[in-house]
Order: structure tokens, then C-alpha cells, then sequence
């Protein structure tokens, strides 16, 4: 009876650290994905402007791309037409960030964000660009 206790307490040491390890794991995949959304937003920001070529600034790919790499992402789509037309314009971009997860390996989190471009405001009053709700 007492090796039973001692199995006992071994096997339910090991489940609370198993558990200890897929809470970890779960919060780093929770930060993964917060961190995706700030780079996608953040990439959605620079990249609208970008559409429209008067104001000289690189393409809205390459300032997505670089935002997002700055932000700790990897921009994997943009969807961001280039007019040097006065209308409003909407660029939607797409980003992975890759965490490693002991239980399943390299995870790659996405995160998505759109994000406004109205030249009109953006000479007078007004914000030129702006995050648009999901």
C-alpha cells in the first residue's frame, strides 16, 4: 500500500506539470496572436498611404512588409491597390508570427488587419488614415 502512494504522488506530480506546461503554452500561442494583430494593424497603416502615388513613398507592399517585420511578422498577403485617384482607398493585409510550441512545433499565427486612405482628408482636417473595424 504505501509503493501505491508513491506511484500516486509521482503520477499526479507529473499531470500538474504537464499542466503547468500546456498553460505556458496556451499564454505564448494568446501573446503570438496579440502580437500578430499589432503587426498587421501597424502594417495596414503604413501600407495605406502608400496607395496613393503623389506623396513619393515606396510601394504599400514594401511599407506593409517592412511595419510588419518590424513588429516581429512576416507579411504573407496585401491587398492594397495603387490609384492616384481622390477617392478613399482600403488596404487589407495579412501577417504570420511564428512561435515555437512544445507540444506542436513552429505554430504560425496570423493576424489581419484594413486600414483607410482618404487623400482628401489627408490635406485638410482630418485623419488620412485609420483602423477600420475586423
Amino acid at each position: 500500500m504505501r509503493g501505491s502512494i508513491s506511484v500516486l504522488g509521482a503520477t499526479v506530480a507529473a499531470l500538474l506539470a504537464l499542466l503547468a506546461l500546456a498553460t505556458a503554452d496556451a499564454g505564448r500561442l494568446l501573446a503570438a496572436s496579440a502580437r500578430a494583430d499589432t503587426a498587421a494593424d501597424a502594417a495596414a497603416l503604413a501600407a495605406a498611404p502608400a496607395t496613393f502615388p503623389p506623396l513619393g513613398r515606396p510601394t504599400p507592399v514594401a511599407e506593409a512588409r517592412r511595419m510588419a517585420a518590424s513588429n516581429g511578422a512576416r507579411l504573407v498577403g496585401c491587398d492594397c491597390p495603387v490609384t492616384a485617384g481622390w477617392r478613399p482607398r482600403t488596404v487589407e493585409v495579412t501577417v504570420v508570427v511564428t512561435v515555437t510550441s512544445p507540444f506542436f512545433g513552429p505554430v504560425e499565427v496570423p493576424g489581419r488587419a484594413r486600414a483607410e486612405f482618404d487623400p482628401v482628408s489627408w490635406l485638410g482636417a482630418g485623419r488620412s488614415a485609420r483602423r477600420l473595424r475586423r
